[in-house]
């Protein structure tokens, strides 16, 4: 009975030893069939490997990069926002249109003469006080070297303009109005060289006109101020149309204008808003 057992166990340990040496057999077989390629293989796919790693290591030293960026961009945003409202709050009190002022006149004026007669005129004035003179435009007293100072230009703003009825405003722009402003400083300017030049620097036209505007400009209602006359409107913005009434009716609204009549001129007069 021990003898049998034992020749079965033997039995099945040589069959265990036979089937390892079958499966031996086979993966050396197996491994034989493509010896060069499959050393190839795996070369290319450690490349491959080594190549993705060092993708993953830029990826993640971008993405740091990025991070600590953040709070430079978040100060460079902050700052922006800040020159905006700065800008912003200047815009309000900066007028759209900028003064081109023309010559209307070719006269050849020497700054720093009047004549006889209009100085005459000038010391004939009332002494007006201080607090008047910062109230209104006066027409300046020549000076040597230094020229005459220009009509003022006292621009409206955005809020003035909005401020008014819409039946009033029309179709009025605040450029379109500042510009009509320009033109009538340059009217201003030019019956200013009017009333300054002396007699043999003009025609005998112009003389008579100059002669007209002295006499509008020595009236109590005008004396001392910058004006012009409506036959003056003709251009290029401010003219004797529509469109050049609605303006003057904005404009002496906002008090930037008044307006008398003497004679059979309708005058316009220059006017410091309150």
């Amino acid at each position: 009975m021990d003898a049998k057992r034992a020749g079965s166990s033997l039995d099945s340990l040589m069959s265990s030893f036979n089937t390892r040496i079958t499966e031996l057999q086979e993966l050396i077989i197996a491994r034989n069939m493509y010896p060069a390629s499959s050393v190839a293989d795996l070369s290319a796919v450690d490349a491959a490997l080594k190549a993705m790693e060092m993708q993953v290591q830029m990826i993640k030293d971008r993405l740091r990069e990025e991070t600590e960026a953040i709070p430079k961009a978040k100060k460079l945003i902050d700052a922006s926002l800040r020159q905006q409202k700065k800008l912003q709050n200047m815009s309000v009190h900066v007028p759209l249109y900028l003064p081109e002022r023309m010559s209307t006149l070719n006269l050849n004026v020497n700054g720093g003469l009047m004549t006889e007669a209009f100085e005459q005129h000038r010391e004939q004035l009332p002494n007006i006080a201080s607090s008047k003179l910062e109230e209104r435009p006066i027409l300046p007293k020549c000076q040597e070297k230094k020229g005459r100072a220009p009509a003022p230009l006292w621009y409206i703003t955005t809020t003035e303009l909005d401020s008014l009825p819409s039946y009033m405003r029309g179709r009025l722009t605040l450029e379109k109005v500042n510009a009509a402003i320009n033109d009538m400083a340059t009217y201003a300017d030019a019956n200013a060289q009017l009333i300054a030049a002396p007699k043999k620097k003009l025609a005998e036209n112009l003389w008579e006109r100059a002669l007209e505007l002295r006499d509008i400009a020595m009236t109590e209602t005008v004396k001392g101020k910058y004006f012009f006359l409506e036959t003056d409107m003709k251009g290029p913005t401010l003219k004797p149309d529509n469109t050049g009434k609605a303006i003057l009716t904005v404009l002496r609204h906002l008090s930037r204008i008044s307006e008398t009549r003497i004679g059979h001129h309708r005058v316009i007069i220059l006017s410091k808003p309150q």
